[in-house]
């Protein structure tokens, strides 16, 4: 049997994900877990490694669908560690990109987040029916 888990709408940087624990209590001896991408199930290899190594002790193996990853060979499981590298990679170099551009625009004086949904005079009209 295989455990599918849905798309997370959650980040994967979250240590408590319900659905993922819920999903690994539910595993067996012969199952396989399937996710769509490599990095929905962890951020960091040590997290990932950990995880698909305690798969691998209760007889459960890991396919990755985006990755063509599958940890039922050795060739799997080597390509596993790769691919598992190689993501950390990119999210810590996405993180660090991030942070230069948001310092950047600092620099410049731009203030982030949303614009707000009201105008200043629009703020001040609603104090004054407020008062009334």
């Amino acid at each position: 049997m295989t455990w599918l888990t849905p798309k997370a709408r959650m980040s994967g940087t979250r240590a408590d994900r319900p659905g993922l624990a819920k999903t690994l209590e539910m595993l067996r001896d012969g199952d396989t877990l399937v996710v769509w991408k490599l990095d929905r199930l962890g951020r960091s290899v040590k997290q990932l490694v950990d995880l698909v190594g305690d798969l691998h002790k209760q007889g459960v193996q890991f396919r990755s669908l985006t990755d063509s990853i599958d940890t039922g060979t050795p060739s799997g499981r080597f390509f596993f560690h790769v691919m598992a590298s190689l993501a950390e990679m990119e999210r810590e170099l996405t993180v660090e990109r991030t942070r230069a551009g948001l310092e950047v625009a600092k620099q410049l004086g731009r203030k982030g987040g949303r614009k707000p949904k009201m105008t200043d005079s629009k703020i001040e009209s609603a104090k004054k029916l407020l008062q009334r």
